[in-house]
């Protein structure tokens, strides 16, 4: 199934049925009067969020949507049925932004959350509306106004607690599978990840949290090296980041260390959204089983002078895991503290446009709305 996080769609609202002119003919019942009935409101267009989607998929297929139009009003009074709303089903975490403008109008984030994006005309008066004492036999009636119609952006942003970066080929993809139920593609090969993961983490039958992997970063990404940057709108709601880092510099020969590589990292981050880098974060030091006791002394001396703390683990033999989800989860209860006291600091609460986005942009082009991808029992979005 493929996995698509922008899309472009047209709605129209229903237009308003417009007014009845007719007049009361009954017999001994002379000059009657007039009776024409109010016009029915058009539908309006309602955007849902629906936690069992997790894409923009099926808004791909179906571009347009029109509600109905209102019922005309008819004679003896009858007031035109109103036409139903049409509902448009989409993920929670969906931002929906007028496409000709680039105006946010809503953020869709809680299950069972609604917007009108576009509200049906006003259905029109009927003659019976427009009787006087000077006029007791009107020939006029309103017509319906038009529905609103809208060109709009949905951008899709995935809700997490956990964000994980790394560069490619550092086990973001082997960590999240070996934390929780997620089945991501695994090989030996950068850019394994092709797009976002979603993975639930349980430490106990009550203590839990959601991890996002994001495909790997490379220096440069911000101008369009490797996959760029497009997949970091996905733990912008993050409340916590996770830097995963391997001594793929030490294994290789190479010159470099894991503190060149988290800088590189940061620096990508700051050039998406210079908000990134100010979260809460912690770094894990990947595939440690590789390492000798002395160069493990080194780093460790590297990271200290540097004032970082590092959590040492082997995604690949489990060795820490358990360690860095307890540390996650107790910086996550105190965010989560934080946000109850404050909940202007809540992450999701204050949901800002992307400032590189472009509205007129073309989803299509983008990579991400072409890669396929499997949807495991846990939310899985990697292909």
């Amino acid at each position: 199934m493929r996995f698509v996080d922008e899309v472009k769609v047209y709605v129209r609202a229903g237009n308003g049925g417009d007014g009845g002119i007719s007049f009361r003919r009954e017999a001994h019942v002379p000059r009657g009067g007039p009776n024409g009935g109010d016009g029915g409101h058009g539908g309006d267009i309602i955007m849902l969020a629906d936690h069992n989607l997790t894409t923009l998929l099926d808004l791909r297929y179906q571009r347009h949507y029109r509600a109905k139009t209102g019922v005309r009003g008819a004679p003896n009074d009858r007031h035109g049925k109103n036409a139903d709303p049409l509902e448009i089903h989409v993920p929670c975490g969906t931002l929906i932004y007028n496409a000709d403008t680039g105006e946010l109008i809503g953020d869709l984030i809680e299950d069972g959350g609604s917007i009108i994006v576009a509200p049906g005309g006003r259905g029109g008066r009927g003659n019976a509306r427009f009787s006087t004492a000077t006029d007791r036999a009107p020939r006029t009636a309103e017509t319906g106004t038009l529905g609103e119609e809208l060109n709009l952006r949905l951008e899709l942003k995935l809700l997490a607690e956990v964000g994980l970066v790394g560069l490619p080929s550092s086990g973001k993809s082997t960590l999240i599978s070996m934390v929780s139920a997620a089945k991501p593609k695994i090989a030996d090969y950068p850019f394994t990840t092709l797009v976002p993961n979603l993975g639930m983490v349980s430490l106990d039958s009550e203590r839990s949290f959601v991890m996002a992997d994001i495909p790997g970063l490379i220096e440069g990404a911000s101008q369009g090296a490797g996959l760029g940057h497009r997949f970091l709108r996905h733990i912008e709601r993050t409340r916590v980041l996770l830097y995963l880092l391997d001594d793929r510099h030490h294994i290789l020969g190479e010159e470099g260390d894991p503190l060149d590589d988290l800088q590189i990292l940061e620096g990508e981050l700051a050039a998406h959204d210079p908000l990134l880098p100010q979260k809460v974060a912690l770094i894990a030091l990947n595939k440690c089983d590789l390492l000798d006791e002395t160069r493990r002394a080194t780093l460790e001396q590297r990271f200290k002078d540097a004032g970082r703390e590092v959590h040492w683990l082997s995604a690949a033999t489990r060795q820490g895991l358990s360690e860095l989800k307890e540390a996650l989860y107790g910086v996550l209860a105190e965010q989560r503290r934080k946000a109850e006291a404050d909940p202007d600091s809540d992450p999701d609460s204050d949901p800002d446009s992307d400032p590189d986005s472009d509205p007129d942009s073309d989803p299509d082009s983008d990579l991400g709305s072409d890669l396929e991808s499997d949807l495991g029992s846990d939310r899985n979005l990697e292909a």
